[in-house]
């Protein structure tokens, strides 16, 4: 058998991308992967997460998620039988791997959750990350969420439109810290309206006798019931096990594996002793950069073509996401708050979907629209949003913004009448 061109560790959104688009580019891959193929996205986070979204109660998500998952499961191992992969169903490390039979590596080992010191959290038997909650099958009477990220506050919709007493407890002073403070609050406040309770600006001390205790904004220690705890405080790296430290690796303070642009290790210490070693990437979730799927998939493209010696006009800098509460909310590039910060000239244009024809006929009028430019000559610096399809709507502006486009330019794009997406021409 001929050595492959390429080998990957990981087979999840970054992972499987890189083998498809090498492979198709005529590359020989061989793609370690010892779970399940598709990686957290696909069997316990994003897709799974989304089909409690547009479900109506626990059983029927438990359900929905099962069947979807199993389908779009299937569909990436008939990505990866492609004839120049070859999937390998075990556990690799570099020191397995090195001097390794091919000229290029990369790591997509993605990220797992990133669990507080907080006393009692890994004890307690009511404790349970994204994993565990979406393992349940009865609904909690009363869920508490630790966290008010994007797991938080994805979990906190759903569960509460399940029928569960939610509670959030926050470090902050507001939630979604990627996602303009202005939206984010109307979106904090409208959940409120739904019945889930927000105590921000909260430190959580112990976790004992199916309470969470924490400290308020005053420093006056209460504590709130629970018969289920969802840690939702962030996700790091998995780097464990990869055997970084025979390349002679730093990794950084959060744990991620340091790369350039084209996301590539730098070996230069050990590539002195042994000018044979491989050139070595990591992508997705474990170099830390941008923790998505989308963006891993891109970096996959970027590795390749490194590989390929080939160019490419990928943005990483425009990188647009979405949170699936309800309402939904979206966002790319800088928020109000980063623009002022870092003394960038802009105006703000501000659009609501109770104006919008299509949301009064949908009877989803709650939503409102932060559009930024330059003041000089208009050219659209990001958007943040609250409302429904909102990501859809980011998602346009996320595509102008990579094409330079200006305000006047927008203003002369038609848009179909009647669609969410004149909010932006409003």
């Amino acid at each position: 058998m001929n050595s492959p061109d390429l080998i990957i560790i990981g087979a999840g959104p970054g992972g499987y991308r890189a083998a498809e688009y090498a492979a198709k580019q005529g590359l020989k891959v061989t793609i370690y992967e010892e779970g399940e193929v598709g990686g957290t996205c696909l069997n316990v986070g994003c897709i799974p997460t989304k089909t409690y979204v547009h479900s109506a109660s626990l059983d029927e998500a438990r359900g929905r998620m099962a069947s979807v998952v199993a389908q779009l499961r299937t569909g990436v191992e008939g990505i990866l039988s492609h004839p120049n992969i070859t999937l390998v169903r075990s556990r690799a490390s570099l020191l397995s791997l090195l001097p390794s039979p091919s000229p290029n590596i990369i790591i997509a080992t993605g990220s797992e959750t990133k669990w507080l010191p907080i006393e009692g959290a890994r004890t307690s038997p009511r404790v349970v990350d994204s994993t565990g909650l979406l393992a349940l099958e009865t609904l909690p009477k009363k869920l508490v969420i630790i966290g008010a990220g994007v797991i938080g506050m994805e979990f906190a919709s759903v569960f509460n439109r399940f029928g569960s007493e939610v509670t959030v407890i926050e470090y902050l002073k507001e939630c979604l810290p990627a996602l303009d403070s202005d939206i984010a609050k109307r979106l904090r406040k409208q959940m409120m309206g739904e019945g889930i309770t927000f105590n921000m600006q909260c430190a959580v001390k112990e976790i004992a006798d199916g309470e969470v205790r924490f400290e308020d904004k005053k420093g006056q220690l209460e504590s709130v019931e629970a018969d289920v705890i969802l840690m939702a405080t962030g996700r790091k790296p998995r780097t464990e096990g990869l055997g970084l430290e025979s390349l002679v690796i730093t990794l950084a303070p959060n744990g991620s594996i340091p790369v350039d642009d084209n996301f590539m290790l730098d070996l230069q210490p050990r590539a002195t002793l042994n000018p044979q070693l491989s050139t070595i990437y990591a992508i997705g979730d474990c170099n830390g950069r941008q923790m998505l799927a989308h963006a891993a998939e891109m970096q996959a493209v970027r590795a390749v073509n490194h590989i390929l010696g080939k160019t490419d006009g990928i943005r990483f800098d425009i990188m647009p996401a979405a949170i699936f509460t309800e309402p939904e909310a979206a966002c790319v590039g800088p928020t109000e708050d980063q623009l002022k910060e870092q003394g960038i000239p802009y105006v703000c244009r501000k659009s609501f979907w109770r104006a919008n024809g299509k949301a009064l006929a949908m009877g989803k009028t709650e939503g409102m629209l932060k559009l930024f430019a330059s003041p000089d000559d208009g050219l659209i610096l990001g958007c943040h949003a609250y409302g429904a399809h909102a990501a859809d709507i980011v998602q346009e502006v996320s595509v102008l913004m990579c094409k330079h486009t200006t305000l006047s330019e927008l203003a002369d794009m038609v848009h179909i009448h009647p669609t969410l997406s004149e909010i932006l021409t409003q």
